[in-house]
């Protein structure tokens, strides 16, 4: 791992950040709860990644959208929310989510929301652009009632930790020196830490030479392995993912020198399956000195499957299972997040939960705080699955807005002892999420347009029923063709009719613009559920 070094002016500024965080201890109890008590709530969604990498997702400028859930929280009458964005945000998507608030006037809710942007699309992240604009910082500490706020962001880096220090309230979130426990290599470390089992692999290599190096030891090691991951310390989604067949390189790993199998594997880089479509070895090495990367083995197997576990830890340290999601994958290789499946499968839903424990309580240790989620690989054994860890993601993923907004919009509960999650009424709930519905036909549909579809069709998700649909990302829709959606259900085969309805009726609706073609399969959700 590598050694931080800070100037004196960042250690103050460190040092603000934490006694700020201290006092989350003190609020949490009034801010987690739905109560009648009062908080301001500041939502910043930047994307506080490297830019670079985040363009390999399309239409990533519009994923400021995704914590727009956060507005369900305004069903709390007395809870003020500012929503900070790079470019303002359409009316009709707005009052879309405001809609869903359950007994709240729509007008008392609009009054206790206030809207923000930079007008700034540039290639910034958006926390960034904000510390940029002292006079939008200063009218955002106007608006705030500074005892009685937080903050709460996608991820956290310098830009969130500063932007705190200079609002003078705290972030509800993994402090910005602690983003280390997220990257590729930092998770492997926890994991060794906390006696969670994960693939042979390697620490952070920072050139192609080293990631040849240690691409030898590995095989060295492991002489039967087929194929081996090479990621990229802070990649998304899976986008800065490459996959190494060794198969055409049986030849070099028998009766050649060690500098002949060495170049034999550097020169067999450039021949990788990159799982981002924009990728190539050029590129993806150019970044290695920057960002660092990993490699290591890939878990072979006939029935496998990708689940992960969320979790959170509070301000006192305690570590929460928040829900487990079986991830539904696409890409070359099967490594691009594509959605998610609510909950997980019953023959590994509980001992996920159990290996998520102990890499909260690993985290909590580290001084981490609010989400955590943990990515494995399930293979079917002779009599049980095989969990192997893969990654730690210490931000608001995929899967984090879909289990939220059900969370919110029935007030439910989620059961530890069987994994399930059960609204008010106690029925389990289910469901099938997104953020990747795309096909070009979607292209040139506004807002209003969906609006107009939802409503003549039904789509919308029903309060009554506590089932349908709540869609997301549809700032995305007229360029890129590109939607979110979570299909909520009773039953994990009523949350598949729920979203197939959605997909056949978007379908028909654009049937007219057919002749453009469609985008790769992959990105029409595969829908089948496990099958035990």
């Amino acid at each position: 791992m590598q050694t931080l070094n800070y100037s004196d002016s960042e250690s103050e500024c460190i040092e603000a950040f934490r006694h700020l965080q201290i006092q989350l201890r003190d609020r949490w109890k009034t801010t987690e709860l739905f109560d009648q008590s009062d908080a301001d709530i500041l939502v910043i969604p930047s994307l506080s990644v490297d830019q670079r990498e985040l363009l390999k997702i399309q239409g990533c400028d519009h994923y400021e959208e995704r914590l727009l859930f956060c507005l369900i929280r305004l069903q709390n009458p007395r809870t003020r929310l500012i929503y900070v964005t790079s470019q303002p945000l359409h009316p009709s998507v707005i009052d879309y989510y405001l809609q869903l608030l359950p007994g709240i006037p729509f007008s008392h809710a609009r009054d206790r929301l206030l809207l923000l942007s930079t007008y700034d699309s540039s290639l910034k992240p958006l926390t960034q652009k904000i510390v940029e604009r002292p006079r939008l910082i200063e009218r955002i500490r106007q608006a705030l009632r500074l005892d009685k706020s937080y903050m709460i962001c996608y991820n956290s880096s310098f830009w969130e930790g500063e932007l705190s220090v200079r609002l003078n309230i705290p972030l509800y979130a993994a402090a910005p020196e602690l983003q280390i426990w997220g990257t590729k290599s930092g998770s492997r470390q926890i994991f060794a830490e906390s006696g969670v089992s994960y693939p042979d692999g390697s620490s952070s290599v920072w050139n192609a030479e080293e990631l040849a190096q240690e691409v030898a030891q590995l095989w060295e090691r492991q002489p039967t392995l087929k194929r081996m991951v090479v990621k990229l310390n802070e990649g998304i989604s899976g986008e800065a993912n490459a996959l190494l067949d060794l198969r055409p390189l049986q030849k070099v790993a028998l009766g050649k020198s060690p500098e002949e199998r060495l170049a034999a594997i550097g020169n067999s880089f450039q021949h990788m399956s990159f799982q981002s479509e924009s990728e190539n070895w050029a590129n993806f090495s150019s970044r290695l000195p920057e960002l660092g990367g990993i490699v290591e083995a890939f878990v072979e197997g006939e029935v496998k499957y990708s689940p992960s576990v969320q979790g959170r830890i509070t301000p006192s340290g305690e570590v929460e299972i928040l829900s487990t999601h079986d991830q539904i994958l696409g890409g070359p290789d099967g490594q691009i997040y594509l959605g998610c499946r609510f909950p997980a499968d019953e023959a590994y839903r509980l001992p996920l939960q159990d290996l998520g424990l102990k890499v909260g309580k690993k985290l909590a240790e580290k001084g981490v705080l609010e989400r955590f989620g943990v990515d494995f690989i399930a293979v079917q054994g002779d009599t049980q699955w095989d969990l192997q860890a893969i990654e730690i993601n210490l931000r608001k993923g995929g899967t984090t807005h879909p289990f939220m907004t059900l969370k919110l919009l029935t007030n439910g509960r989620y059961d530890f002892s069987t994994g399930l999650f059960y609204s008010q009424q106690g029925r389990p709930k289910y469901y099938i999420a997104t953020d990747n519905l795309q096909k070009a036909r979607y292209q040139g549909l506004l807002p209003n347009d969906l609006m107009d579809i939802i409503a003549h069709h039904r789509l919308h998700f029903d309060t009554g029923t506590e089932t349908g649909t709540v869609f997301h990302l549809m700032g995305c829709l007229s360029e890129f063709g590109k939607l979110g959606l979570t299909s909520i259900g009773d039953s994990p085969q009523q949350a598949e009719e729920i979203y197939n309805k959605v997909v056949k009726v978007l379908d028909e609706e654009t049937r007219t613009n057919s002749n453009q073609g469609s985008w790769p399969s992959e990105h029409s959700l595969p829908i089948a559920w496990n099958g035990h």
